[in-house]
């Protein structure tokens, strides 16, 4: 497969000498968490920063994931770049891949994927912190960004998997916020409907325990591009309040 390098950043790694595999592998950065190892490999992620950008430079060696297409295995993060190029190409907010590349050497597989950081953003989590003293507005933007982010996800026909606080990211943007996700290695295609649907929205409300039923509702309001006043509204609540407690009673 051949090296991909994003437009916006070619110039930048070529004129400090980063624009291939060899070179971005051997640059010698502190990890900024634990290395993951296990898969029979391992894998890390530094910050880099080059020219007044910032980047995160993920490696990793032998971690792989098997599946139908897969059988014998292949890098987690090249399951995560093709989710990345999926939702760009399909309108869904995400983050963004600079450098993607694989190598087969020495008896390992190798793989670096390269993403800009969200500097200037903020996950979701964060800004629960301390939610009830908050503006109601800053609030409302908050749940408006998150329901509109959701829907444009389902709408792309993806289903995230993993939709926590986390995952979520957010901007400031006058009086709105702008809303992107990250963490694609387990998005599926939209395969159950509105089940998948349900599944995504009330992995990530469950994780909000500090938002109200009235903050659910505006959620719900945002994604359904609907008033919380009609049947279909009603139905959707009713299905997501009823996988809480589902969820609740097994745990």
């Amino acid at each position: 497969m051949k090296d991909f390098i994003a437009e916006d950043d070619r110039n930048v790694l070529l004129r400090n000498g980063l624009a291939d595999f060899e070179a971005l592998w051997r640059l010698d950065l502190p990890a900024v968490d634990d290395l993951n190892e296990g898969r029979g490999g391992w894998s890390g992620v530094s910050r880099l920063e080059v020219a007044g950008r910032a980047y995160y430079l993920k490696r990793q060696s032998n971690y792989l994931a098997r599946s139908l297409l897969s059988p014998f295995g292949e890098p987690t993060f090249a399951r995560e770049f093709r989710n990345i190029s999926l939702y760009e190409r399909r309108g869904i907010p995400a983050l963004q891949a600079a450098f993607f590349g694989q190598r087969r050497e020495s008896g390992q597989v190798r793989a670096i994927l390269l993403t800009r950081a969200l500097d200037g953003w903020r996950d979701l989590g964060g800004w629960l912190c301390g939610w009830g003293h908050r503006p109601v507005a800053a609030r409302d933007a908050i749940l408006d960004a998150c329901g509109q982010l959701v829907r444009r996800l389902h709408g792309g026909g993806q289903r995230h998997g993993c939709l926590y606080p986390k995952h979520v990211f957010l901007r400031p943007e006058g009086r709105r916020f702008d809303a992107c996700l990250i963490d694609l290695e387990k998005t599926r295609p939209l395969l159950y409907g509105r089940r998948d649907r349900v599944r995504d929205i009330e992995a990530l409300v469950r994780r909000a325990p500090s938002w109200s039923d009235r903050d659910v509702q505006r959620l719900m309001s945002a994604y359904l591009d609907s008033s919380n006043h009609d049947a279909v509204f009603s139905a959707w609540m009713r299905q997501v309040s009823a996988r809480s407690a589902d969820k609740r009673g097994r745990a």
